[in-house]
């Protein structure tokens, strides 16, 4: 019997059997995997995840379904961490991570940008989440859903979508549809900014104002004679750039 969802939490159990299969499918983990989960809730994904890898950790913050996990595999086999993902020291495990979870709706863009922190030491993450946030983790430069998420996971992951997951295959029916996506850690060739906190700082510049031009939009960061040294038109606006640019041009702003 399915535990009572708690509204403050997001939760939103994922019971479709066909649906966990596929998931697991796209997880593909093996024997001697480093894997951690997050919000494993009551255990459906855990289970099916801790057949093969062992010992799997999990990330919960609801205490009563932290306690009944403990309970359910008290062989050893599932390590819970007890606590809010958010704060959970990534680092702590094992380099060549995997990090796997259904995401609360509610805190997803906050975790994620959490577990890019420990980037250098994840090989990869397979997460659900709300399908719209995944249109905009995977979006192109230049199209309506590209944004600050899609630059700064970008930066640092290769983002591709899985698969489609409608709101049937939860207790209960979230309002909107989910979907998977995986992040692969970009390899040593990928762009760095030389000074990452500006680079951050640029990028929200651009969004935030994301009709006005780089010019206007970015006034305060970007004086103008930095954008003749990265090759960027000023008259552009940032939802235009790709990553390699935004790199550029903070580069430039803090010569």
């Amino acid at each position: 019997m399915l535990p009572r969802p708690k509204k403050r939490l997001g939760q939103h159990f994922l019971t479709d059997r066909n649906y966990l299969g596929r998931i697991i499918g796209a997880i593909a983990p093996a024997a001697g995997d480093a894997m951690v989960e997050i919000g494993p809730g009551p255990g459906a994904l855990t289970e099916r995840l801790a057949a093969v890898v062992r010992p799997l950790h999990v990330v919960e913050i609801d205490r009563e379904l932290a306690v009944a996990l403990r309970e359910r595999f008290a062989d050893g086999s599932v390590v819970v961490h007890e606590g809010d993902a958010l704060d959970f020291d990534f680092a702590s495990l094992p380099a060549g991570l995997r990090v796997v979870g259904n995401l609360p709706y509610n805190v997803s863009t906050p975790l994620l940008f959490h577990v890019a922190k420990s980037a250098a030491r994840v090989r990869d993450c397979v997460f659900m989440l709300q399908k719209e946030v995944v249109d905009r983790m995977v979006a192109a430069p230049d199209t309506a859903d590209y944004g600050r998420l899609s630059v700064m996971l970008q930066y640092r992951f290769a983002m591709s979508a899985c698969l489609r997951v409608p709101p049937g295959a939860f207790t209960p029916p979230p309002k909107v549809d989910s979907a998977v996506v995986r992040m692969e850690p970009l390899g040593a060739g990928r762009p760095v900014a030389g000074d990452e906190r500006l680079f951050e700082r640029v990028v929200l510049a651009a969004f935030t104002q994301r009709r006005k031009t780089l010019r206007n939009a970015a006034r305060a960061l970007v004086p103008p004679e930095a954008f003749a040294r990265a090759g960027i038109d000023p008259g552009r606006r940032g939802e235009t750039l790709s990553v390699a640019e935004f790199v550029a041009l903070s580069d430039a702003a803090g010569r």
